[in-house]
């Protein structure tokens, strides 16, 4: 497209897309807050902190009235932002904080960068236009504001897009409905109510556990069985995690993260399953499971676990014998921990549960395979399945989000070409290195497709990515170049190695979101592999080389002064 005359607007050097997430469904109360929009978080800020240090003018525009992260798996002390000035001076209360403790830290990282400063609150960026004679991005937002940058960053997540799935009828209910995406943090008063919980996600798994026992009758509606590992919370002692910040421990934790699979500070065990003995196994199983509990099951297992479907059967064997031996009814026995596993253990990504299985046990608690019992139409008074009618006052919709290419596609953002994120998408996504997009110059996207991001802890893939970011800007000013526009080659070459990855596993025999097989939850989406799955220092080294070599993954215009 040509050049875009827009006299009014603003310049800045880089600009940040703000992600808009939610906090998960809770039946705590914030009285201090009434807002569910959440917003630049993990992603953003590193990216701001380190830009501005280099002298760039930034902003970050954020749809929410607010700045924030939200709750996802990964343990203290690898799920915060990885620098030193601030992790020195902060403790976390648990080894998994809740909502309320994120609040806590992210007003502290506010504090500390200033970044309200920096930070345009309420306003949501409807449109993103290259310039082509400019070799700059035009972009609008819906208040009207324009504004002109060099380089364009969005911070969306995977997950910002909600999905609510097209039940016959779902208009007609005539209780309370709610989805979790859009959970209000005033609270619900579910106490003697009749619910209704389509999904057992990793908000559904929540939501249950929280809201089971207070319920009058809870019916919990499951697709395909979570199989959720034992968060094993715990709380932490500030003195002596000050003493491990004293001694470098935390130092040592923070870098192991960049040389381990997933981003992690810990990687599967030397071992493949069967150097063990079945007593050895057990042994280790029971550590990881239970002493360790999180994520260690799945990411300190054997390393064969996700590659050999021998191995994965035992581990899904000690899995499915740990959970039974929580459930007292035989019927949800075989529900939630089938004799034949779903798919591969590990292959979606597993959700961290806390009394999920003896909440779930309970009598007036039921739970439908909706597999075998599908719904058929929501009316007025609750559900109707090919079996049964099933009253409710309350629906809650645990359908989770059209991930990771559903932030973007979004978006109206237009390339070169004039194509949106989405027609260039339309046969099938491909990225360079999961950061950039051919025909998108100076546009770098944070935790999105085709990176690491549901195969990693979300703060290493960021902190990582964000680096890349920084240098590469840096570079590029020092050396007087105003375009950067990834090659097509390097793309198909990553799009390869993408699939290359995926099926030298055993993720392809899964169907999700959070396998490389996305788009399984949402109706005529392509399923196709979405995130890297090769390793975090593959990543890392693929993105710095594509500089090398005079930048021999991009297309680079230079000033002609």
């Amino acid at each position: 497209m040509g050049s875009i005359e827009q006299p009014e607007a603003s310049y800045v050097d880089v600009l940040i897309i703000g992600a808009n997430i939610v906090c998960t469904a809770t039946t705590e109360t914030f009285a201090d807050d009434s807002q569910h929009l959440l917003g630049a978080g993990f992603g953003a800020f590193t990216v701001l902190n380190r830009v501005r240090r280099q002298g760039f003018g930034v902003n970050i525009y954020e749809k929410g009235s607010s700045s924030g992260g939200t709750r996802v798996d990964s343990e203290s002390p690898i799920y915060q932002l990885f620098d030193r000035e601030l992790y020195m001076d902060f403790n976390f209360k648990e080894r998994y904080s809740a909502w309320p403790e994120l609040r806590r830290y992210f007003k502290y990282v506010d504090e500390k960068w200033n970044i309200s400063e920096y930070t345009r609150y309420n306003r949501n960026v409807e449109t993103a236009l290259w310039d082509n004679e400019k070799n700059l991005w035009w972009v609008e937002c819906s208040d009207g504001t324009q504004t002109y940058c060099r380089w364009l960053i969005p911070c969306l997540g995977f997950a910002s897009k909600h999905y609510r799935p097209p039940f016959p009828g779902l208009g007609n209910f005539a209780g309370q409905m709610y989805h979790t995406a859009f959970w209000p943090q005033c609270g619900v008063n579910l106490g003697g109510k009749k619910v209704a919980l389509i999904g057992t996600g990793a908000s559904g798994i929540q939501v249950a556990q929280e809201i089971g026992d207070v319920t009058k009758q809870l019916t919990v509606f499951q697709r395909t069985p979570n199989l959720a590992l034992p968060m094993q919370n715990w709380n932490l002692h500030p003195a002596e995690e000050q003493k491990k910040k004293e001694a470098g421990e935390y130092d040592k934790i923070f870098d192991k993260c960049r040389w381990t699979y997933t981003g992690f500070h810990y990687d599967f065990s030397a071992k493949d399953t069967k150097d063990d003995t079945p007593e050895g196994r057990e042994k280790f199983y029971q550590s990881l499971f239970d002493d360790r509990g999180g994520f260690r099951y799945l990411l300190e297992n054997y390393k064969d676990m996700l590659k050999d479907e021998w191995a994965n059967d035992q581990a899904y064997d000690f899995w499915k014998r740990s959970v039974r031996a929580r459930l007292k009814d035989p019927h949800k026995q075989k529900v939630l921990a089938p004799d034949v596993k779903p798919h591969p253990f590990g292959t979606k990504r597993n959700s961290l549960e806390v009394r999920f299985y003896e909440v779930m046990d309970q009598e007036h608690v039921d739970i439908i395979d909706v597999n075998a019992n599908p719904i058929e139409e929501v009316t007025a008074a609750g559900i109707k399945t090919k079996d049964k009618f099933v009253e409710a006052d309350v629906l809650i919709l645990a359908t989770g989000f059209d991930s990771v290419t559903g932030s973007l596609n979004q978006l109206n953002i237009r390339g070169t070409d004039g194509r949106s994120i989405a027609e260039y998408w339309e046969d099938g996504t491909k990225t360079s290195m999961g950061i950039a997009i051919p025909t998108f110059p100076n546009m770098f996207f944070l935790y999105g497709a085709q990176a690491p991001t549901a195969f990693s802890n979300g703060p290493s893939c960021t902190q990582f990515q964000a680096e890349f970011v920084e240098k590469t800007l840096q570079q590029a000013t020092a050396e007087g170049i105003t375009k950067m526009d990834a090659t097509q080659e390097s793309a198909d070459d990553w799009v390869r190695r993408v699939n290359e990855a995926w099926y030298g596993t055993l993720y392809p025999k899964a169907n999700g979101w959070s396998t490389p097989d996305n788009g399984g939850n949402i109706p005529g989406k392509k399923i196709e592999p979405m995130n890297w799955c090769g390793g975090m220092p593959a990543y890392i080294e693929t993105m710095h080389k594509s500089l090398e070599n005079d930048y021999q993954g991009w297309h680079v215009s230079r000033n002609k002064s």
